[in-house]
């Protein structure tokens, strides 16, 4: 194996495309970004960006990620059977990366599919391969036992909280059982963590 480029930082140059330039002493770097990135790398100002590199006989592509935590869930796609590295951008594209998180934990296909040439199929091969890879920003509260009422907590912001606090989802919802569903959020996070010591 050669050398790999694993991270490049420059001057955001020109944008081509879906393509941004960065140059980097001189050097121009043809970076293939996603959407959310596009808008957020600046051209004239200075940027770090971490960079998968595609080779392949006929052709030297690079992909860019302005957060790491982007460019790993790049590569958990890619991982995916069907899921090229044109296509992985193009479903990190239909969304913010936390909203694509989301949508697989929460297994929804029909968000995965809107991106550019992914098939119902493709798109639930990614949720049926990826669901317990991709870090729990989308925790499915039904299989927690804490759909409260009519089902109408779906997305539980306290669940949420406790899990960035180093919580695993069982661990949240359980510390949550016991707590008054109708408090606000930041009520019932303090009650849980009351409760867990």
């Amino acid at each position: 194996m050669g050398i790999m480029i694993a991270v490049l930082t420059g001057i955001v140059g020109e944008k081509l495309g879906d393509v941004v330039v960065l140059d980097v002493r001189g050097v121009g770097y043809g970076l293939n970004v996603t959407i959310e990135d596009f808008g957020r790398l600046t051209s004239g100002q200075s940027a770090k960006v971490y960079i998968y590199e595609h080779i392949r006989e006929q052709s030297h592509d690079l992909f860019g990620f302005v957060s790491l935590d982007t460019k790993q869930l790049f590569e958990q796609l890619l991982g995916v059977n069907g899921v090229g590295p044109k296509m992985a951008l193009s479903v990190l594209s239909i969304g913010t990366s936390s909203e694509v998180r989301l949508a697989i934990a929460g297994g929804d296909t029909k968000f995965i599919s809107r991106a550019n040439g992914v098939g119902k199929r493709v798109a639930e091969r990614i949720v049926v391969d990826l669901k317990d890879k991709v870090g729990l920003e989308g925790v499915d509260l039904s299989t927690t036992g804490m759909l409260q009422g009519e089902g109408l907590l779906l997305k539980d912001e306290a669940v949420e909280a406790l899990v960035s606090l180093g919580y695993t989802p069982q661990d949240a919802a359980q510390a949550l059982n016991d707590v008054d569903p109708l408090l606000v959020v930041e009520d019932r996070i303090k009650a849980a963590l009351r409760g867990s010591y």
